[in-house]
């Protein structure tokens, strides 16, 4: 589909990150520590090794990486006019990604922990149905899987 890129851009408060590399979760939660905010959330979405009974070898993410950046900053727009937030990160993996490692992280600090949780959430919801980011399951026992997110307005 399209090309595999690192990329990473901080702009102000918001660090919005596509990595071909293992994402690091210290280094995003360091990035939105503040000493203003009195809560850090964060999600981690990792490779599980199981999907309905079938064995999962890895994960593969197909990234148009222009269009997410520009849809992750977005995003970033759309939580701080929620939400009152120190600092956000989204960071997403391209590429093969095995069993057991970190895909996405979703890290916001703010001031109370309520603003600093929902944002999360809105966050990773709104990372699933609208980024330009594809993801293949590949399984042990047969070829690999296309996934729709449940979350997407086109499925």
């Amino acid at each position: 589909m399209f090309g595999l890129v690192c990329s990473l851009i901080v702009m102000e408060s918001d660090l919005v990150k596509i990595s071909k590399d293992p994402l690091n979760h210290c280094d995003t939660v360091d990035f939105v520590k503040d000493v203003s905010a009195g809560a850090v959330s964060v999600f981690l979405g990792t490779t599980k090794e199981l999907f309905e009974g079938k064995k999962v070898l890895r994960l593969e993410y197909d990234v148009y990486v222009s269009m997410a950046e520009k849809q992750l900053h977005g995003i970033c727009s759309d939580i701080r006019k929620k939400w009152s937030v120190c600092k956000i990160a989204l960071v997403h993996r391209s590429g093969l990604v095995p069993v057991g490692d970190i895909s996405v992280i979703v890290a916001v600090s703010a001031r109370h922990r309520r603003d600093a949780l929902e944002a999360v959430a809105f966050g990773i919801d709104t990372i699933k149905s609208t980024a330009a980011i594809w993801k293949k399951e590949v399984y042990e026992s047969e070829d690999g899987v296309w996934k729709e997110n449940a979350e997407c307005f086109w499925t």
